[in-house]
């Protein structure tokens, strides 16, 4: 699919975007990979990394509505990762949450429409499944966004949504914090709760299942992968064994549990045997049964009262699984 394409990647200089760069260009051989993001610094560094003759960089926002339309020009598949995304400061500017995340992800259905992309798959997160926090509520208004976008599209072009949850390692995220804290010679490490817990899933992981869905996508799924769930006190015993912890309690917009597969949403729901797909609440221009995906794949009606909760999860990793993991990843 993706040999002889040309890529956009929205968001494409942050830790996602170099994850999935790395992966085309090692398994595939695209026309264009067109990294859009508004940081020069951060696409200067990235093109040290990654300097083949395939790559493009586009400095621009997805707020401009001009810009994206401008690079989406001549584009067969486009990977949607911009977004504000740290939940603190979406809480104290939610105007500027609401532009990038919403308003962005109308320009980049508009410009992929406009210059007739066949697929886009955007990014969401676990916590747009029953949103507590702006920044949950902007990403499950996009995925809303992009579900719709398939009848504005008549079958001219295919929108669809990868949710999953906290990723190994990734800019922000609470492994290279805790790692920070200890450095600055702290002898303690901060923790939201005791029974927080949280999904986990590597980078890798993230890009592989985002690729794969190009395949298995009919337009207007949600598709949440099986990943197993991590004790944020488990967390911190694999990442510092022997330091003690200290309750802080929960931030602005914090869950205890996040939630993939919302139990509102168990009559939409159907199971497969790595991941879930959350079928649309509209009716789509045409009939499409996805109970049986675009590689013939097959999924089934979970129970009513189903739910999908980082809480509840069947598979939880030990203490010992943890740490093997970050072992494996490159942080």
């Amino acid at each position: 699919m993706f040999n002889n394409a040309s890529i956009l990647i929205t968001g494409g200089t942050g830790s996602f975007g170099k994850k999935l760069t790395q992966t085309l260009l090692a398994k595939f051989k695209p026309k264009k990979i067109i990294i859009f993001s508004r940081d020069e610094l951060k696409q200067f560094e990235m093109q040290q990394q990654f300097n083949h003759e395939t790559m493009r960089y586009f400095i621009g926002d997805v707020r401009d509505k001009e810009r994206i339309l401008q690079a989406c020009e001549g584009v067969d598949y486009v990977i949607h990762a911009a977004a504000l995304k740290q939940v603190p400061a979406a809480e104290y500017n939610p105007t500027e949450c609401i532009k990038t995340n919403i308003g962005g992800a109308e320009n980049v259905i508009r410009a992929a429409l406009a210059n007739r992309v066949k697929k886009v798959i955007a990014l969401s997160t676990d916590k747009a499944a029953c949103p507590v926090n702006l920044y949950g509520a902007t990403k499950l208004a996009s995925d809303k966004l992009f579900v719709a976008a398939n009848n504005m599209a008549a079958g001219k072009a295919m929108f669809s949504v990868v949710r999953y949850g906290n990723v190994v390692g990734s800019r922000g995220s609470v492994v290279p914090f805790f790692k920070q804290w200890l450095d600055e010679g702290n002898k303690s490490l901060p923790i939201t709760d005791k029974s927080m817990t949280r999904f986990w899933i590597t980078l890798q992981q993230g890009v592989d299942f985002v690729l794969t869905n190009f395949s298995r996508m009919q337009g207007g799924e949600i598709f949440v992968p099986k990943i197993p769930s991590v004790k944020i006190t488990d967390l911190a015993h694999a990442i510092a064994p022997g330091v003690p912890t200290t309750i802080i309690g929960i931030r602005p917009g914090e869950k205890l549990h996040e939630t993939m597969c919302p139990l509102d949403d168990s009559h939409l729901t159907l199971e497969f045997h790595d991941h879930y797909v959350i079928t649309p609440t509209i009716k789509m221009f045409r009939d499409v049964h996805f109970e049986k995906n675009a590689i013939d794949e097959r999924g089934k009606k979970v129970y009513q009262g189903f739910d999908y909760s980082s809480g509840t999860n069947p598979e939880f990793l030990s203490v010992e699984a943890i740490r093997d993991l970050h072992a494996s990843v490159d942080l």
